[in-house]
């Protein structure tokens, strides 16, 4: 037997490291953070016997070369942890260290030392290892510590303890540790470092074909003169679906249908015809410095522009031409078209990602995405990733966050929960979610709690949304006002981020194209739509109110610190949001129930929120501005629809004394 292949590389690391936390499948992919946010890391490091460790926590910007060392805290039972801030965009690298420390052990042995004898032997072994720390040392610490070393032999008694246990000297000494003795590390281990706008924003979504007069097609000038509407409702993110050419071939009429009339305007996510493909616009749109312009616009509204971004063509697409080996061919010697039974999407030729030719595809691909970040395109909102190659978005996107690491992905992928998280551990920012169907108190907290509790918020960021072009759920058909209100409060409220197909959410459209479906009657997706956005009984001015809300009150802004609330009325729900230091609480109430009154006793959760159970504190309502006087864990709430379906409540500061009700009086 060959003894050197079965021993370790240096048997004399001792210490382990294990249970590093956060990581996602052992390191495999990278968790998220947004610009200035924290990574709260802890580890389980131990050794054999009673020896004493140092814990160290590693960290570095990807484009350093050198580590950064923080020093790792006891959180008890062998549990270690540290914080670092993520200071720069991009990928930061992390891992955890930790060695057996001499020093450290002689230090706390020595503390329980009794016996003058045996202090004075101890007080040798000590000054060795001190002496040989000031060999180490460099200027003045060598000084010092080897006037620590005299001290410590001319000594006794009390006197010797006290010396021995001194802190400072300590505390030169650990900073020139052994060489010889090495240090066990953790896997190296990732955390992706996205803008603020990857954990909080509000997406309006906006065909800008229908921007125009009533009957005349729309164009970006249209869209430049609704940004201060937009920017005034308070949303962040204005979501423009595909706005390149559309195919003619088998182009699609009015409500999905077959046969298209002259007339007929198409699907926008049928990418390419005559005019170009998917590095071009729609002629009627508007040139491309019509869209820069309006890019430009819009930033100035404190807008971003999200861009629809859909790999797949219309049969009269360039790429069909030139690029045959790109798609799939029947035996009939026609391209396959996009169908997932009974549906069929004759408009629409999927690419065959795996074709002989799939290199100089994924290139070609990964070229539209730098095609408009060059055009001043920050976010892109991915159409149906899932039907796509993973290896494919995440060597795509990990190319694109290299050059750029500012830019957001949002992933439309309603589908299976693991396929959704796959993306987002491939590097997608944000996903959509299943809250367009979670209509119970049950489903919400169920569900809310694992994407806000569970192991996958690390790398899974919702984007909530209660509607879509393509969603239009029975609750929005058939709850009028009030299902609307409601559902955009619960969206807006449980997620940090969340958007609204627009003008259709602003004046609740609720006509199915038929019963039991969720497409809409006279969809957009398939013709011109005339909005009047000035109809008196527009949401706007309650979704202006609620993005106020978010905007000013920094619990909303993140997903984490989500806590339910005990109510007694099962159409009804309480939950809160708070900051870390409990300075800014949010409790909302919602009914779910969208066509009748329901009242209920609200449980507070007093101990999670900070609040002393023996005080009245205040309840400000933001949506109407009334101030309510609550007191202990229990108290009453009553919501009408037709008034309001939600309450927003802001904690307000303790009452304690006879003035602090005046005050509130």
């Amino acid at each position: 037997m060959n003894a050197a292949e079965r021993m370790p590389a240096d048997g004399r690391v001792r210490a382990i490291v294990e249970g590093v936390a956060p990581a996602v499948d052992g390191g495999r992919f990278a968790i998220k953070r947004s610009l200035g946010e924290e990574v709260e890391v802890e580890a389980d490091c131990f050794t054999d016997g009673h020896d004493q460790l140092v814990c160290t926590l590693y960290i570095r910007h990807e484009d350093d070369s050198d580590w950064r060392e923080l020093p790792m805290r006891p959180l008890g039972n062998d549990r270690w942890g540290c914080a670092f801030k993520c200071g720069t965009l991009g990928t930061w690298h992390y891992k955890v260290g930790a060695r057996v420390d001499p020093f450290l052990t002689w230090r706390a042995e020595f503390a329980r030392r009794l016996d003058a004898e045996d202090m004075r032997v101890a007080a040798r072994t000590g000054a060795e290892l001190i002496g040989a720390a000031a060999g180490r040392a460099t200027g003045e610490h060598s000084v010092q510590l080897g006037e620590w070393v005299i001290r410590l032999l001319a000594v006794e008694g009390e006197t010797l303890h006290r010396e021995a246990q001194d802190a400072a000297m300590a505390a030169v000494v650990m900073r020139y540790p052994d060489p010889d003795i090495g240090s066990a590390y953790s896997p190296d281990l990732l955390v992706t470092v996205e803008p603020e706008r990857a954990r909080y924003g509000g997406w309006y979504e906006l065909f800008p074909r229908s921007a125009g007069m009533a009957g005349e097609h729309g164009n970006f000038d249209d869209v430049i003169r609704q940004l201060p509407r937009i920017a005034g409702m308070g949303f962040d993110v204005l979501y423009l679906p595909p706005i390149h050419p559309i195919g003619r071939k088998q182009r699609k009429s009015k409500n999905n249908t077959l046969a298209a009339e002259p007339e007929d305007v198409g699907s926008p996510w049928a990418i390419g015809a005559a005019e170009g493909g998917h590095k071009d616009i729609h002629p009627q749109l508007g040139s491309h410095a019509d869209f820069r312009r309006l890019v430009e616009a819009a930033h100035g509204h404190g807008l971003e522009v999200a861009l629809d971004i859909a790999y797949q063509c219309a049969p009269d697409h360039p790429y069909v031409r030139d690029f045959p080996a790109w798609f799939k061919w029947r035996p009939d010697g026609r391209v396959q078209y996009a169908e997932n039974p009974p549906k069929k999407y004759q408009d629409i030729y999927p690419f065959d990602f795996t074709s002989r030719d799939w290199q100089d595809l994924w290139f070609e691909l990964g070229s539209v995405l730098e095609f408009w970040i060059g055009e001043g395109v920050r976010i892109f909102r991915i159409d149906n990733p899932h039907t796509k190659p993973f290896p494919f978005w995440e060597w795509v996107i990990a190319a694109i966050k290299r050059q750029h690491p500012d830019v957001i992905f949002l992933a439309e992928a309603f589908t299976r929960p693991k396929i959704m998280h796959r993306l987002a551990k491939l590097g997608f920012s944000q996903s959509y979610t299943y809250f367009a169907w979670r209509n119970t108190k049950h489903e919400l907290t169920e569900y809310f709690t694992e994407l806000s509790q569970g192991p996958g918020r690390e790398y899974f960021r919702p984007n909530c949304w209660p509607n879509t072009p393509d969603i239009l759920t029975e609750t929005l058909q058939y709850g009028g006002a009030a299902a609307f209100m409601g559902r955009v409060a619960l969206a807006a409220t449980l997620s940090a981020n969340y958007g609204i197909y627009g003008p259709a959410f602003e004046l609740m459209e609720s006509a199915p194209r038929e019963h039991g479906g969720e497409e809409y009657l006279d969809s957009e997706k398939y013709q011109l739509r005339a909005w009047n956005l000035d109809r008196a009984d527009s949401l706007a001015p309650f979704i202006a109110r609620l993005n106020r809300i978010r905007r000013e009150n920094p619990a909303l802004h993140g997903d984490w610190r989500l806590h339910f609330h005990a109510i007694d009325n099962e159409a009804m729900i309480c939950y809160s949001k708070t900051t870390p230091d409990l300075e800014n609480v949010i409790v909302t109430v919602v009914n779910l129930d969208p066509h009748n009154v329901q009242a209920g006793w609200v449980t507070l959760d007093l101990d999670a929120l900070r609040v002393d159970a023996s005080n009245a504190y205040q309840m400000h309502e933001l949506l109407s501005g009334a101030h309510y006087l609550w007191n202990g864990p229990r108290n009453f709430v009553r919501l009408e629809p037709s008034r309001a379906p939600v309450h927003i409540f802001r904690l307000g500061r303790r009452l304690r004394t006879e003035r602090d009700f005046d005050y509130f009086l």
